[in-house]
């Protein structure tokens, strides 16, 4: 149990600097109202991307043979998604056109850190009850969207790892939980810590329900290849010693426990039956050569005689033994402890970054392409056209990972991105385009944005560096915005002066309570509402997404 854990957080910050107090809606908004904070949103400012560059938007393709093929209503869009906007607002958004659709979700949530602001392009210094409230509002929505073989993979650190797996258990259930991964991110560690000198996080693993996600095996290096036979088609195998032995009793004293297998020198036969004296029984032999029984033959021993999977070896003694096969069909199962150098997010991930960029820093910190390539191949399909959805998109690695990937596998995965901040369209957007430009990717993304109507204020009054600036703001409120329907704007013009006399923090609270909080953005039910003048354009999205009839 934690305060306000029934409550809503926005998390609507817009710029990484900001620092504001975060607002728990239902502190004063009653649970209908709650309702209406979540309800989907108009859409504004969309745009197509390819590898040409911007081009106008039309409308949202909805292939029906891709569709056919991930098992999804045929009408459902196919399109890379990029969503600018509070991504809490914009998973409720997503709700009618995606739930039970995403295979694979991937996020790398504000770590809840103490240490330099800057760290992190988020407002990283929640406290354990906000940011736990924060998540949660998150989590239960995309559990919503996961399909029932769906996958959540979250990035966390030391600092809320604990917490998280708590409150994951709660929201996901004790039963869904797969597994934690463990990923190398500096192999020297960060020598700032007090004790230890932290070189991982982790990833935690939860599925929709249990036992429905399948998973991919790593393929073989070359390496490990060559230890083993080439079987036909993709299988790969090596062989075992079969070694189901009893005590040294002889078939006389334990008939029950003997089970012979016999061997044909000559014809190469093998039979669990003695077919004549050409026959020689093969017992196991123990490591100071003394003749053991075979326990009982396990059915799996006679699948494998029957698919021709066993094969008798000759001993430097002239003794035989048993060997069947044991099949690697897809590769290695992929371990809990990730420390391959490529891992390292804080040389790869920043300096891939940087290339692409000209050599430019333009993100703290990006995620290593690599881990979050692995994860999306372990938990979704070549060809299988799967929905991996990220949520805290940042510079847009999960969405380069994608399309890396479907480069490489002629698949074509779809992703959708929410973020808020600042840098969409100079560092997300831009780098998407990048990697469609360098692979020579014929896929699109389409952009579009949350109609902003109350959320312009709050950030203009975020963004106020003094009260002249704040009292511009207040008549532009009085004229144009929603305020509560308990404001008096007489009684408030009446106390100007004693406003005046706040300090500047005080004053910028004092605002963000006037407004109607369920104004933020605008609603869907308000698309043609007179009030809130919706352009030709945004109902043209809206309606195209939504799937609205004229």
């Amino acid at each position: 149990m934690w305060p306000f854990k029934d409550c809503i957080l926005e998390g609507g910050q817009s710029r990484e600097e900001q620092k504001r107090e975060e607002i728990f809606f239902n502190e004063t908004l009653a649970q209908d109202e709650i309702t209406q904070l979540l309800e989907p949103k108009v859409l504004t400012n969309a745009k197509s991307y390819d590898k040409e560059g911007e081009r106008p938007f039309e409308k949202f393709n909805r292939n029906s043979e891709m569709n056919k093929k991930r098992g999804l209503p045929e009408d459902t869009i196919t399109d890379n998604l990029l969503i600018k906007g509070n991504n809490l607002l914009a998973l409720h958004s997503l709700k009618k056109e995606f739930a039970g659709k995403v295979k694979l979700i991937y996020i790398d949530p504000p770590y809840n850190t103490e240490g330099d602001a800057n760290t992190f392009l988020y407002n990283n210094s929640f406290n354990h009850s906000t940011w736990l409230t924060f998540m949660k509002n998150r989590l239960e929505i995309s559990k919503y969207l996961m399909k029932d073989d769906g996958v959540i993979a979250i990035a966390i650190d030391d600092e809320e790892q604990a917490h998280l797996k708590v409150l994951c258990d709660e929201v996901f259930g004790r039963d869904n939980f797969m597994g934690t991964l463990i990923v190398q991110i500096k192999p020297s560690g960060r020598t700032t810590d007090a004790y230890f000198a932290t070189c991982h996080e982790y990833v935690l693993f939860y599925s929709k329900i249990p036992n429905r996600p399948k998973i991919n095996f790593f393929e073989l290096t070359e390496e490990e290849r060559s230890k083993y036979t080439e079987g036909e088609g993709d299988d790969i195998y090596k062989w075992r010693d079969f070694l189901r032995t009893g005590g040294y009793s002889t078939p006389e004293e334990r008939p029950n426990s003997y089970y012979p297998i016999y061997y044909n020198p000559d014809n190469k036969d093998i039979s669990l039956e003695n077919k004549g004296q050409d026959y020689i029984e093969i017992l196991p032999i123990d490591s100071n050569g003394r003749k053991r029984v075979w326990r009982k033959i396990p059915k799996s021993f006679n699948d494998h005689l029957k698919n021709g999977e066993i094969k008798i070896v000759k001993r430097n003694s002239g003794s035989y033994k048993v060997q069947l096969i044991d099949k690697i069909k897809e590769g290695t199962r992929p371990k809990s402890v990730w420390t391959d150098s490529k891992y390292d997010a804080s040389s790869h991930g920043t300096k891939l970054l940087k290339d692409l960029f000209d050599g430019e820093k333009v993100f703290s910190f990006p995620k290593s392409l690599y881990s979050v390539k692995d994860i999306i191949e372990i938990f979704t399909e070549k060809g299988g056209n799967d929905i991996i959805l990220d949520f805290f998109a940042g510079s847009g690695t999960t969405a380069h990972a994608t399309l890396e990937l479907n480069q490489d596998d002629e698949g074509a995965r779809n992703f959708i991105l929410c973020e808020q901040l600042f840098y969409v369209d100079s560092v997300t957007i831009k780098r998407i385009k990048k990697v469609l430009e360098e692979t020579n990717s014929n896929e699109t993304f389409v952009a579009f944005e949350l109609s902003k109507y109350n959320n312009y204020f709050v950030e203009k009054i975020e963004t106020s560096k003094n009260t002249d600036d704040l009292l511009s703001i207040w008549e532009q409120m009085k004229e144009k915005s929603f305020l509560n329907y308990n404001v008096d704007i007489k009684k408030q013009e009446e106390h100007i002066e004693e406003f005046k006399q706040l300090s500047l923090e005080q004053q910028k609270q004092h605002l963000f309570k006037l407004l109607d909080k369920n104004q933020l953005y605008v609603n869907l039910s308000s698309l043609e509402d007179e009030d809130f003048a919706c352009t030709d354009e945004e109902k043209k999205v809206t309606k195209n997404f939504y799937q609205i009839k004229e």
